[in-house]
């Protein structure tokens, strides 16, 4: 199965009510937030010291390393947000910043490539030795996605030539040399094809497909690794190899397991790999592995990872709502590892699952503020409980400034930044639309310009403005959710069941400047409830309109525990309120409120009363007081 489709950020700009605002909120307000804070001088926030690790490994200052082992990863993600905010909005004194740290990075770099801090810094502990826990290959990944990212935006390879010496001293080290090992936190993986694509070096390929086909072999490298070390990270060995994908080879896994962001980390590498060679076995592994996260073990936003310990998935349909991790991080991987299979094939199962974490579980961990971060998001919460008790601790009720493990919010930055990579692809004979976010994508190759003006999920209008003249095939998504929906071409009515393909509607002719296709769907709120097997929803129903999943605040309904929705309530959209959340569609739906006598417990039945639910989108809760 080889790589069918892609695209850049660069070749489309979005025009967006909603993430036209994101996009300004990642660069006028989160990027500069997170500077300061990486900095240290946000008053209040969690202390991070990335900047001051960098000089004090480069000899600039003294001190001692201070953080987690993986804080260098800081760094470079928020110099990943940067590059496509640069992209997005030019600004010589970010750049001018950039370059700064840039040049801090390279200064702080080994003379035969290896850089990162907290080595360089606690010179007792020897380099590449404890790979289950000291993230170094992590760190290197993400500086490698950074750099790859920088020189895609602004042309200049000065953090790109730090990253290829890097990567250079890895490849001799795990490749030539030959040393036992791959990575205990995956990433790397995925950023080796990254410079590949930009550099077309087949040794960072390799590399990849390298630590990808000697994970989970026997004898296992991490026992070996843990019987022969007598120095420890984290103060505790985690022995149990499924927490990061190493019990098995990759292509005998057949479930989700372990760390969630470790897992789809993996997965999207070995979908990457798959497009690239067409090795049906990997590929095989990757849809195997989709299937068992999106069917048995993913939430309705999207989110995974059913239990704080071990940050992790559980078992089939174990899916609790209040003790959910559904860590952000979690959410853009899945995003990522959607997106490398729809490459290889344009189905919209995978569209589908990308747009569904988007709108809910992925911009749900920020604020709408840009200045407060969800690390996990519960579908859930109870004020006094959860961020509380030992059970809920992890389950906030509010977003925090900061997070002394702080990979959610540069993660957030650098994908809302780098979103118009996710809106269209093409291949020789067709432009995809995936994504349905008002933008301007021009394909060069088909020499065409596609404006797509919508208000969408507030509205299902999609009007598809082209410019140019080329004969090709355009397709767009028609998302698993929709009923009905209408299709124009210029003035004619067309039957969109006609030109359907793997959840895809294709439409063949000669475009020219001038040319409008518009589409409709029904927006039309609907009930959706859990399989049998998940308990936690049993009972239960949940609320969506289009790819929205609703919740009810008790800002909004006052205590929500008494509050139940009659099988047969109906729903009824209100209209947008630009003055609510930043401007929302709210739904109310009939509801029952039952209240008891005030007992503990009581032989007295509850008694009933009509009332209304409000609901609005699950992404803008917690952004008023705390309910």
């Amino acid at each position: 199965m080889k790589n069918n489709s892609s695209t850049s950020y660069q070749n489309v700009k979005i025009n967006d009510r909603l993430f036209t605002a994101y996009q300004k909120l990642a660069i006028g307000t989160v990027i500069p937030y997170q500077e300061a804070v990486l900095r240290d001088e946000v008053a209040g926030a969690e202390k991070s010291h990335v900047f001051a690790n960098f000089r004090i490994a480069a000899g600039e200052a003294e001190g001692e390393f201070y953080g987690f082992v993986f804080q260098d990863s800081d760094l470079y993600k928020w110099l990943e947000a940067v590059s496509y905010s640069l992209k997005i909005n030019p600004d010589p004194a970010l750049s001018k910043r950039a370059d700064e740290a840039i040049s801090l990075i390279g200064r702080a770099q080994q003379p035969d490539g290896y850089i990162n801090t907290y080595f360089i810094i606690n010179k007792q502990y020897e380099r590449f030795a404890n790979l289950r826990e000291a993230h170094e290959l992590y760190c290197a990944g993400h500086m490698i996605e950074a750099a790859a990212a920088y020189f895609e935006a602004t042309g200049k390879r000065n953090l790109l030539e730090i990253a290829r010496k890097k990567a250079d001293l890895i490849y001799e080290i795990f490749v030539k040399q030959n040393k036992p090992g791959y990575p205990g936190h995956q990433e790397i993986e995925l950023a080796l094809m990254r410079l590949y694509y930009i550099t077309k070096e087949a040794k960072y390929r390799n590399l990849a497909e390298h630590f990808i086909n000697e994970r989970g072999k026997q004898p296992h490298y991490f026992d070996d690794e843990n019987a022969r070390l007598d120095w420890v990270i984290w103060g505790k060995s985690n022995d149990d190899n499924r927490y990061n994908q190493s019990h098995l080879p990759v292509r005998e896994q057949k479930e989700a397991a372990g760390h969630a962001v470790r897992a789809v980390y993996m997965y999207t590498a070995m979908a990457g790999i798959a497009g690239e060679t067409g090795e049906k076995e990997l590929y095989d592994a990757c849809e195997t592995l989709w299937m068992n996260i999106t069917e048995k073990r993913m939430y309705l936003t999207g989110a995974i990872g059913s239990t704080a310990f071990s940050e992790a998935f559980t078992g089939d349909y174990d899916l609790p709502n209040d003790t959910i991790y559904g860590e952000t991080c979690a959410s853009i991987g899945l995003a990522f590892f959607a997106k490398k299979m729809l490459e290889i094939k344009p189905d919209s199962k995978y569209a589908d699952v990308m747009e569904r974490v988007l709108y809910n579980s992925i911009i749900s961990g920020m604020s709408l503020s840009g200045t407060n971060f969800f690390y996990c998001n519960p579908l859930e919460a109870e004020p006094g409980v959860s961020g509380v008790t030992h059970s809920y601790f992890h389950a906030k009720p509010q977003r925090p400034e900061w997070y002394a493990c702080a990979c959610c919010p540069p993660n957030l930055a650098r994908f809302l930044t780098s979103l118009g990579d996710y809106l269209f692809a093409e291949n020789e004979k067709t432009i995809f639309s995936h994504l349905f976010i008002g933008s301007i994508m021009e394909s060069r190759a088909k020499n065409i310009k596609i404006t797509l003006e919508t208000d969408y999920p507030n509205q299902g209008i999609l009007t598809y403005r082209f410019s140019g003249n080329s004969e090709f095939d355009f397709a767009f998504r028609v998302p698993d959710w929709v009923k009905n929906m209408s299709l124009m071409l210029n003035r004619s009515q067309i039957d969109y069941e006609s030109c359907l393909k793997n959840g895809y509607c294709y439409i063949n002719k000669r475009w020219a400047d001038g040319d409008i296709l518009t589409v409709n769907f029904d927006l039309q709120a609907r009930k959706i409830y859990a399989s049998d097997k998940v308990r936690a929803n049993s009972g239960k129903t949940a609320v969506m309109r289009g790819p929205l999943v609703y919740c009810a605040e008790e800002a909004d309904n006052g205590k929500l525990q008494n509050l139940f929705i009659p099988r047969y309530a109906k729903i009824k959209v209100l209209d947008y309120d630009k003055d609510l959340l930043n401007g929302v569609v709210p739904l109310s739906v009939e509801a029952i409120r039952i209240t008891s006598d005030g007992n503990l417990y009581s032989e007295t039945p509850p008694a009933e009363s009509g009332a209304t639910l409000k609901l609005i989108p699950y992404y803008a809760w917690a952004n008023r007081e705390e309910g």
